[in-house]
């Protein structure tokens, strides 16, 4: 039977990652990807996770291309029988902060320069002590760190897991999810039925969820079954 886990991660950092561009402001939702989670808890090509992947597809702090590799990282992850579910705020307030560029080129030949107009830029990203929360869904025992990091400055995080129980209150019917789901992960074993969608890259999610198939039952929580991570539509 699988165990599930609920897992919270408080920022000790502002963190910040682009969920949509508006002109020059890069905004952050509070919302963290499913994807990003797999590599901030270190479940992506790792011997303790047995979720290693061939040497070309390798993931390391240095990659020699910026080319994204989720399915051939991911797929070991199902291998193993885990999944991570996005995670939702559960509090959360953000800070604007501007910043701005020059060219520094090493050799310029010196031309009259038509306009001083500076490059700049806005970011909008999520302010440390904001609470996130999501689940872990794992065939074997797991044991995660304390402190991971999370988006593009890399921002610390400390993350607290508590384990709920196992999967042999599985259930089957109509229920309502009030968290994130990737929608390409449960649209083939579940009738989804109403919701929202959240616009981001690289796959929207969606919340406010109604679905039908079965699910794990604690109390009055209900967490989807049979989830595992897909690529395609169809």
């Amino acid at each position: 039977m699988p165990s599930i886990y609920r897992c919270q991660i408080e920022l000790h950092d502002s963190l910040y990652f682009a969920t949509r561009e508006i002109g020059r402001l890069y905004e952050t939702e509070p919302i963290i990807h499913n994807y990003a989670l797999c590599y901030a808890l270190g479940l992506v090509d790792s011997a303790i996770y047995s979720t290693t992947v061939a040497e070309e597809d390798s993931y390391r702090y240095f990659c020699p291309e910026q080319v994204p590799k989720y399915e051939q990282h991911l797929t070991a992850l199902n291998q193993q029988g885990i999944y991570v579910t996005p995670g939702r705020s559960i509090s959360h307030s953000s800070t604007l902060n501007t910043w701005k560029y020059a060219n520094n080129n090493y050799h310029v030949e010196m031309e009259k320069t038509q306009k001083n107009i500076p490059s700049f830029g806005r970011t909008k990203e999520i302010a440390p002590e904001s609470k996130f929360e999501f689940f872990i869904i794992s065939e074997k025992s797991l044991k995660l760190a304390k402190w991971i990091r999370l988006g593009k400055w890399m921002s610390k995080a400390e993350l607290t897991t508590e384990e709920m129980g196992n999967g042999d209150n599985r259930k089957n019917g109509d229920f309502i999810f009030p968290y994130l789901l990737n929608p390409l992960d449960v649209m083939f074993s579940h009738q989804v039925l109403s919701y929202d969608v959240v616009n981001m890259p690289p796959v929207s999610l969606i919340q406010n969820i109604k679905i039908r198939g079965q699910h794990y039952q604690f109390e009055n929580l209900r967490i989807p079954a049979c989830m595992e991570y897909r690529f395609r539509a169809n």
